[in-house]
């Protein structure tokens, strides 16, 4: 499958195949005849080898991908989202509540059910705000949905901290 890069996007023409990633596996958005991903789902395809990334009638290898998210900050949240999907959960953005990605249970789907958490990536240095942490927790209450800290130190290596809120 052929992916067409442009700005925040890769955009795919909906052939069978671009139609099943969508619908089966909920990559991307169908927006007309197109399947339009962002760069991190794009990523994440060209990695499992199922999409070819062109910028005009250039072919942009993987590692030229990984060189864009990087200067785009995008880097960290592609391997959170590749440690998701690799683990069998449906991955969408998370933009409308102030995170990275929802993310849905196994077995639920975003046609039928509601994402279960929000996941924010996070490096290992990060400095984080007491209140922007707290508005994180706030929002992820306030949706009906767990948060997620996903911390990605310098080796790649992720680790996840569940944040719920309580009343004492």
């Amino acid at each position: 499958m052929d992916g067409q890069f442009a700005g925040d996007t890769v955009t795919v023409q909906a052939d069978n195949m671009a139609l099943r990633l969508n619908q089966k596996s909920y990559y991307g958005n169908l927006e007309g005849d197109q399947l339009k991903l962002s760069l991190v789902e794009a990523a994440y395809l060209q990695w499992k080898g199922k999409l070819s990334i062109w910028d005009g009638k250039k072919r942009i290898s993987f590692n030229e991908l990984l060189s864009i998210l990087d200067r785009r900050g995008l880097y960290q949240k592609f391997i959170v989202y590749r440690d998701l999907r690799e683990r069998g959960y449906i991955v969408k953005t998370g933009f409308k509540y102030g995170s990275e990605f929802r993310v849905y249970e196994r077995g639920k789907t975003p046609t039928k059910d509601h994402s279960s958490y929000l996941v924010r990536v996070l490096h290992e240095g990060t400095k984080l705000k007491i209140l922007d942490f707290s508005s994180y927790v706030r929002v992820a209450h306030g949706v009906r949905k767990k948060l997620i800290l996903a911390v990605v130190d310098d080796e790649e290596d992720i680790t996840y901290y569940m944040v719920e809120w309580i009343r004492p």
